[in-house]
C-alpha cells in the first residue's frame, strides 16, 4: 500500500508543502484539501503540470471533499487566518480555533489511523485543541514550530560567522511565539560554543530576531512565511513515513519531561513512524529550565483558551 499524505488547506503554505512533497517524491498519493474546491484543485494541476519536468509521479489531488483523506498516514494541518502586522500569533486563537476544530474532527471521521501534524497558529494551543477533538493519543498529535524556529537561528548565527549552514548545531525549545526559548548552551559552530564566537550583546539580538522570524517577514511582505514553514514540515512528514528516527525540537505533549505537565510544548523528540516516539529530555541550564517553565506556563493560558472553545 502506498504512503499517503492529506494537507488541509491549500494556502500559501500548504500548496508549498504539496509542491515540495511532490519534488522530493516523499509520498506515492496527496490529497491537498482545501473550503473552495476549485483553490485546491487549481494548485494541484499548476503542481502536477511540472511533474515532467521535475521527474516525480506523485498522485497529487486537489479536492474540497473531505472523504478523499480516507487512508491517510499523515495529515497535516495548515487552515486558518494569517498574522497581520501588529498581531501575536495568540489574536488568532479564536478564529483559528473555529477552522481547526471543525478540522480535527473531519480526520477523526475520516483518517482515524493517521498521524497529525499541526501548523496552525497559535501553534502549541491548536494542538492541544486537535489533541482533544479527536481524542487520539498522544503520540499521533504533534505540532511544528521547534524545526522552523531552530532553521531560523541556524540562518541567523550562520550568516553572522558567514560559515556554512550545517556547520551550526542549534535547538530552540518552548512555545512557538514571543516565550520561545533558544539554547545558547546547546549551540555549537563547527563544535565551538557560540558564545565563545559571537559577543552576548549581539547574540541576544540573534536571539530576539530568532522569536521575531514571522513578525519580520510579515513586515517585509505583508503575508506570513510559507517557504521556511514547508520545508519543515517536510521534514517532519520524511521522518513519520520513513520510520527516520529524528531528533528534532517539535511541539509534544509533555506528562513530567522537563517538569511540564498537561500541554504541548516545544521540545526534543524522536520522530519516527509512530509519531512522537520518545521526549529527549536536554542537560539545560538552571536559566533555560526556568525560561522553558515560563513559556510552558503561557501555553498553558492559551490551551486553556482553546479548551472551552
Amino acid at each position: 500500500m502506498g504512503r499517503k499524505v492529506s494537507i488541509m488547506g491549500a494556502g500559501r503554505v500548504g500548496a508549498t508543502v504539496a509542491q515540495i512533497l511532490c519534488y522530493k517524491k516523499a509520498a506515492d498519493e496527496i490529497v491537498l484539501w482545501n473550503r473552495t474546491a476549485s483553490t485546491a484543485q487549481g494548485i494541484a494541476l499548476d503542481i502536477m503540470e511540472s511533474a515532467p519536468v521535475e521527474g516525480f509521479d506523485v498522485n497529487l489531488i486537489g479536492t474540497g471533499d473531505v472523504a478523499q483523506i480516507k487512508g491517510s498516514d499523515v495529515v497535516v494541518i495548515t487552515a486558518g487566518a494569517q498574522r497581520k502586522e501588529g498581531m501575536s500569533r495568540d489574536d488568532l486563537l479564536n478564529m483559528n480555533a473555529a477552522i481547526v476544530g471543525p478540522i480535527a474532527d473531519q480526520i477523526k471521521a475520516n483518517a482515524p489511523n493517521s498521524k497529525i501534524i499541526v501548523m496552525t497558529n497559535p501553534l502549541d494551543a491548536m494542538v492541544y485543541l486537535t489533541f482533544k477533538r479527536t481524542g487520539f493519543p498522544k503520540q499521533r498529535i504533534v505540532g511544528q514550530a521547534g524545526i522552523l524556529d531552530s532553521s531560523r537561528f541556524r540562518y541567523f548565527i550562520a550568516a553572522e560567522l558567514k560559515k556554512k549552514m550545517n556547520s551550526v548545531k542549534a535547538v530552540v525549545l518552548g512555545s512557538h511565539g514571543d516565550t520561545m526559548v533558544p539554547l545558547i548552551t546547546q549551540t555549537s559552530v563547527d563544535g565551538t560554543p557560540v558564545s565563545q564566537l559571537i559577543q552576548k550583546e549581539i547574540l541576544d539580538k540573534i536571539v530576539q530576531r530568532t522569536r521575531d522570524g514571522g513578525a519580520e517577514i510579515i513586515k517585509l511582505e505583508a503575508s506570513s512565511a510559507f517557504y521556511a514553514p514547508a520545508s519543515a514540515v517536510v521534514m517532519m512528514v520524511d521522518a513519520i513515513l520513513n520510520d527516520r528516527k529524528t531528533e528534532v525540537p517539535c511541539s509534544a505533549y509533555l506528562e513530567g519531561e522537563y517538569g511540564i505537565n498537561g500541554t504541548f510544548v516545544g521540545v526534543p523528540i524522536i520522530l519516527g513512524k509512530n509519531g512522537v516516539e520518545k521526549v529527549v529530555e536536554l542537560n539545560i541550564s538552571a536559566e533555560e529550565k526556568s525560561m522553558l517553565t515560563a513559556s510552558a506556563q503561557k501555553i498553558k493560558m492559551i490551551t486553556d483558551q482553546a479548551a472551552k472553545l
